[in-house]
């Protein structure tokens, strides 16, 4: 029997309730229920400071919109991370000054055994938040209200290639970015109002099969996605 390693992954939001649903279905409900990954959610405000557990303040020098502080976030990785070094979370801070997530990026974090990723909010971090942090990462070049789907972005996309995950392991080795964008697909019908699936695919003749696949998959990428090349 083939044992996998289970990944733990702490996430630190003002906005938990935002988690309930994506993460109890699909393919990370069932990564969840297999033992494979163990998803902990923690609500920022917790460490929040005084009586109304304040998470932000106006920023120094002024400025539109409030700012994380950093005292709050200090305390909550001091509490969330265990104090051995052999089992420290590598801990991701949502942004979109971060390096872009790639497919790349995925499966270096799938090889660690802890991630703790933080999401932001308002107008920004305290600078001084950056220190706390291992990685920061942007899913794309636009900007979001929070962290939250960043967060639930890099989540799946993890989760998705630990080991044991998919049903069939070839799944992700053929997915587009891997390292090129994926190859035309086609199903039943045949002929459907004059597009006809290629001829190759009916074939049966599966080293011809794959040869096309590759084919399609370079030119593919060349006319949409040059820059993976």
């Amino acid at each position: 029997m083939e044992i996998f390693c289970m990944l733990k992954i702490d996430i630190l939001t003002l906005f938990p309730e935002m988690f309930t649903g994506p993460f109890d279905s699909s393919i990370i409900k069932r990564a969840k229920d297999k033992g494979l990954v163990e998803i902990n959610i923690h609500n920022l405000r917790d460490w929040g400071l005084g009586k109304h557990k304040t998470v932000d303040d106006r920023p120094y020098g002024g400025g539109v919109g409030m700012v994380l502080m950093i005292e709050p976030l200090y305390n909550a990785l001091k509490s969330l991370r265990p104090q051995t070094a052999n089992h420290r979370p590598l801990v991701i801070l949502t942004t979109p000054q971060g390096k872009v997530f790639t497919q790349k990026i995925a499966k270096k974090l799938s090889k660690e055994k802890s991630l703790l990723i933080i999401c932001g909010h308002y107008e920004g971090y305290d600078e001084r938040i950056r220190d706390l942090a291992d990685e920061e990462l942007s899913i794309g070049d636009y900007v979001l209200t929070g962290g939250e789907l960043p967060a639930m972005v890099i989540t799946e996309t993890v989760t998705r290639l630990l080991p044991g995950v998919l049903e069939k392991p070839d799944a992700v080795k053929n997915e587009s970015f891997s390292p090129l964008l994926e190859y035309p697909q086609y199903t039943r019908p045949e002929n459907f109002k004059g597009k006809r699936v290629p001829k190759v695919l009916l074939s049966g003749h599966h080293a011809e099969i794959e040869k096309w696949r590759v084919k399609q998959a370079l030119k593919r990428t060349k006319k949409r996605r040059p820059d993976l090349l």
